[in-house]
């Protein structure tokens, strides 16, 4: 390791990785269409991504997804890599139009294949494989049958999950329904700047409430065939704190945490949707059909939390539905990433705190915790010092919470490479290894070698 690397590993504050049991999980996570390239090979269908990020002003620079970092033919040096780096868990997620063209009848057994040989891949090198079904590649021939807001995605879904646990859950243990579903639903179906470009209410509350049921529905279609296996869900959580102690601000932090953190874990846990803190969700009792209370609850064996920052919030007459807005980091003069969120290590600990201490919660797995910076590639190194120092403050926190007695039992760093970040592109780099997008050249970050040093 470069020496100023070494100095951070010993100035840490003495982070050991045994401080937190030897079964704590410690890995990576990826996502299928970030990752994978091959847009339309093998038989794959498009998704809404393939679709949404080929029309013009939809990302940066006009950029896409179509190769992404090719992980679809370069996955096994990718996880021979991951093996170098002592990395002993991985989630990945799979992509549905792969397995299913068309989201729902004939199956693509060029898809089938490739998942299989990627999980044997990380078997045969000793690295635990962790599926998410969903993460926001909707098939697009689903989508023009109305996608999310058609309550026949429930029985779509099902299939699917159905599918993937028959052909891989006799080597996956480890399973997770949705990625973040609060953030597909509200970039994509009612702001309108992820895929599928939805806007409005009239969008996003049926597909919020079939989502909420499809998260059960996965799971229960999981334990169906799996008695045995580990199935949890992920959500996207920001600690939330009033920009003044003033009661208008403090209401107003309360109605975002509700939409942040509150609205699609509470329905699982049978506490039904935060309605008293966020009035417009009355009118989803449009989509709801008789039974509807019981399909959306199950009982997780673990919850995936998901946090990069915190938000400051104070009351704003004229926002819509929430009569609140975000205090912007830059203008608060506080540590930011590349991608304008504000370092606060505290945040996660707050948020594994939150999660935990729900009743139902019976395990926690931080699914994704890491930060962009501005990478260089100088003479075959990348010095990412920020984010070495921002996973070592992150871990932190996370063991500060569980020595309270907070059962959090894994952390996943987003993420493994470099990738396409949605609609700001190829700009924000999360990876702990650094990806040429032109070449494909891989270089572990001073970060990745932090993390191997830490893991060995």
């Amino acid at each position: 390791m470069s020496e100023n690397i070494s100095e951070l590993l010993s100035s840490s504050g003495l982070l050991n990785k045994n401080d937190f049991g030897a079964d704590f999980k410690w890995g990576v996570s990826t996502s299928a269409y970030q990752t994978e390239g091959c847009y339309n090979a093998d038989g794959k269908g498009l998704s809404v991504w393939d679709v949404f990020s080929n029309k013009k002003g939809k990302i940066y620079q006009e950029q896409n997804g179509n190769e992404a970092c090719n992980f679809y033919q370069r996955y096994r040096d990718d996880l021979h890599l991951m093996k170098e780096l002592n990395i002993p868990d991985f989630r990945f997620s799979i992509s549905w139009p792969r397995l299913i063209p068309a989201g729902t009848g004939a199956v693509n057994q060029q898809g089938i294949d490739f998942y299989n040989r990627l999980i044997d891949e990380c078997l045969e090198l000793g690295i635990r494989p962790w599926v998410t079904l969903y993460h926001w590649d909707l098939p697009y021939e689903l989508e023009k049958k109305g996608g999310w807001t058609n309550r026949e995605i429930i029985n779509w879904f099902r299939d699917y999950a159905e599918l993937c646990v028959r052909e891989f859950g006799d080597r996956v243990q480890h399973w997770m329904v949705l990625n973040e579903p609060l953030v597909f639903l509200g970039a994509g179906y009612f702001m309108g700047i992820h895929a599928p470009g939805r806007r409005g209410m009239k969008n996003f509350l049926p597909a919020m409430h079939h989502a909420t049921i499809c998260q059960a529905e996965g799971a229960r279609a999981i334990k169906s065939l799996r008695p045995d296996a580990e199935v949890g869900t992920t959500f996207s959580c920001s600690y939330i704190e009033p920009y003044r102690y003033l009661e208008k601000d403090i209401l107003a932090a309360g109605r975002v945490d509700a939409l942040l953190n509150r609205l699609f874990i509470e329905p699982a846990l049978g506490l039904g949707y935060p309605v008293m803190d966020l009035k417009f969700l009355k009118k989803v009792e449009k989509y709801t059909l008789p039974g509807d209370e019981e399909l959306v609850k199950f009982d997780f064996d673990f919850i995936g939390v998901q946090n990069y920052t915190r938000e400051i919030v104070k009351h704003s007459y004229f926002t819509p539905y929430l009569r609140a807005i975000n205090v912007q980091a830059e203008k608060r003069n506080v540590p930011i990433t590349l991608m304008k969120w504000e370092v606060y290590p505290d945040a996660i600990y707050h948020m594994v705190k939150k999660f935990g201490a729900y009743p139902g919660v019976k395990k926690i797995i931080v699914t994704e915790n890491g930060a962009a910076f501005t990478d260089v590639s100088a003479n075959g190194k990348v010095n990412d010092v920020q984010r070495v120092q921002y996973l070592q403050q992150h871990i932190g926190s996370v063991l500060r919470a569980k020595k309270e007695g907070v059962n959090v039992q894994g952390y996943f760093v987003w993420t493994f490479t470099d990738n396409f970040e949605w609609a700001e592109g190829f700009y924000p780099r999360f990876g702990l290894v650094y990806v040429d997008f032109k070449t494909q050249e891989r270089i572990v970050k001073s970060s990745g070698l932090w993390y191997k040093e830490f893991l060995k």
